[in-house]
């Protein structure tokens, strides 16, 4: 018998299960790409809706080197309300509170949408309502972009298109991440969820990438090409994803028979009966891990009460409910502020690099994925030193600290030149995006399956949209309080953005505290019944 290719060799080597979970694995990552894709264009195309110029001699108009670039490209006829210094209503002195409601009227919606998404998800086949929320989310992001070829310049037309996409976008997080944590189990969760959760940095690379293409010549397609792209996924959604391994005969990569214990931060598994000494070991050790606020065990109202039975009987958790689980205030509270930070960057990043660094919008948006590629690495370590430790809090904690002198050192030599640039955009994508991914990863995954639920799998999409939710109030105030406070300088918003991390911070540190000493407690239990 010949000897089998190694090709096939290597399919074979693997079984239906894990090529199953490979499929949904890279299904997901993409599905959410083109979402964060279809987010970038907006903050790309700032630089070309108000073009920086100063009159000279009255009439006369003089442009800086980026503009100059910008004009020598082809471009449309220009009407009565679009200007030399860019495109009507964003053409003003007060260009950046108005750019900064764009952003805010997106995110604000984004926001309160998240809340309800998750609730209505839990009650809908996944497969469906994702497809529904990428097909409409792709026609608005277009929408956007047709505002050029129609010669829009109404800003009630802008704000309503951003309200309406941030709204139909909230189907899309809660979604893929009950879809993934169906799929994979608790093993190695902070690294499987660091390494998909890459999907936003991808994602923000392609759509400063694409938008950038035609932000000089022709921004409205900027916005309809991404909205194509997130449109065509839905299609993709509808045909290929598949929610629950359940649904194909396959297993969990869980172990029926091992029994977990988990707080949201820390988990052990026992795979074996446990001796008596043992067992008295575990619960020393449950009953710290457990502990609501460092001194008393998990009080009963901590504690889902739900039906015994393991299926689709359960009841899906209400708001109140998944509120009551230990971690999920705490870390809610921090991501507000966390992702103040990130979404900051996400949308004025570009405008920041034009206005320092004096380069024209499309070097600027890509000059800006640089700090995108910072967080593809610090999603993936964060995910990985939290897997290690199995903490959870401790470790965003320490890229929080982390985070913001780097924020003001960046603030500084980042207008001493280019290369200076580059790094301080690599360093602070690592810290800035560590906590963010972790956060609204592999934490929610843990906390939508916490002991206190019962094994209700109906938890993690309403568990997953309030962490997420909460987050985006912080993402929506910060574009917003960029745009106020930029006028003052730049400096002023690193300011701002230092004092969102030390808040972060602040919120995490009961449950930091609780981390370091159960770990005191367990190492002291341990060093006892090894005496024993």
């Amino acid at each position: 018998m010949a000897r089998l290719p190694a090709g096939i060799r290597f399919i074979i080597s693997f079984s239906r299960d894990q090529w199953y979970r490979a499929f949904t694995f890279m299904l997901t990552f993409l599905l959410y790409a083109s979402f964060h894709l279809s987010r970038k264009p907006i903050s790309i195309v700032k630089g070309e809706l108000h073009r920086y110029c100063a009159s000279v001699n009255g009439d006369e108009v003089r442009f800086n080197s980026q503009s100059q670039k910008a004009s020598e490209s082809p471009s449309h006829q220009l009407s009565d309300n679009e200007t030399e210094c860019g495109w009507a209503p964003f053409d003003q002195d007060n260009y950046q509170q108005l750019l900064g409601a764009l952003d805010y009227s997106f995110l604000c919606a984004y926001a309160i949408g998240m809340y309800l998404s998750g609730i209505i998800g839990e009650r809908l086949p996944i497969r469906y309502y994702l497809t529904c929320g990428m097909l409409a989310s792709g026609a608005f992001t277009a929408l956007f972009g047709l505002g050029y070829f129609y010669n829009i310049h109404s800003f009630g037309f802008y704000v309503v298109t951003q309200v309406i996409n941030g709204l139909v976008q909230t189907t899309g997080w809660p979604s893929v991440v009950t879809c993934l944590s169906n799929w994979f189990g608790k093993g190695r969760r902070g690294l499987i969820m660091g390494v998909w959760n890459s999907h936003t940095s991808v994602g923000n690379i392609l759509g400063s990438l694409i938008a950038g293409y035609w932000v000089s010549t022709c921004w409205g397609l900027s916005f309809i090409v991404p909205g194509a792209i997130v449109a065509a996924m839905g299609i993709v959604c509808f045909l290929f994803l598949i929610e629950h391994p359940k649904d194909i005969a396959c297993s969990s990569t869980l172990l029926a028979h091992a029994k977990s214990y988990e707080n949201g931060m820390h988990r052990f598994r026992v795979q074996k009966p446990a001796l008596p000494e043992e067992k008295k070991l575990l619960d020393a050790e449950m009953q710290c891990l457990l502990l609501s606020d460092g001194k008393r065990a998990v009080h009963q109202n901590h504690v889902v009460i739900l039906p015994a039975d393991g299926g689709s009987s359960m009841a899906a958790i209400s708001f109140t409910g998944a509120l009551k689980i230990p971690g999920v205030v705490e870390f809610s509270l921090c991501l507000l502020f966390a992702k103040l930070v990130s979404y900051t960057f996400l949308f004025w990043l570009p405008l920041y690099i034009t206005n320092v660094n004096h380069l024209d919008a499309k070097k600027a948006g890509e000059l800006s994925t640089l700090f995108d590629v910072g967080g593809i690495f610090g999603g993936i370590l964060a995910g990985v030193i939290s897997d290690r430790l199995e903490k959870r809090a401790s470790t965003c904690g320490l890229m929080l600290l982390l985070a913001a002198p780097t924020l003001y050192i960046f603030s500084t030599i980042s207008k001493m030149g280019l290369e200076a640039t580059v790094a301080m955009l690599l360093l602070s994508g690592v810290l800035v995006s560590g906590p963010y991914a972790l956060i609204t990863t592999a934490v929610s995954a843990d906390l939508g399956t916490h002991k206190s639920l019962k094994g209700n799998s109906h938890a993690l999409a309403t568990v997953t949209a309030i962490i997420d939710g909460t987050g985006s109030v912080g993402a929506a105030l910060g574009p917003l309080l960029a745009g106020l406070i930029s006028p003052s300088g730049w400096n002023n918003v690193f300011y701002m953005l230092m004092f969102a991390d030390a808040c972060a911070l602040l919120f995490l540190i009961r449950l930091i505290h609780k981390e370091l000493s159960c770990l005191g407690s367990a190492a002291g239990d341990q060093a006892l019944f090894k005496e024993h």
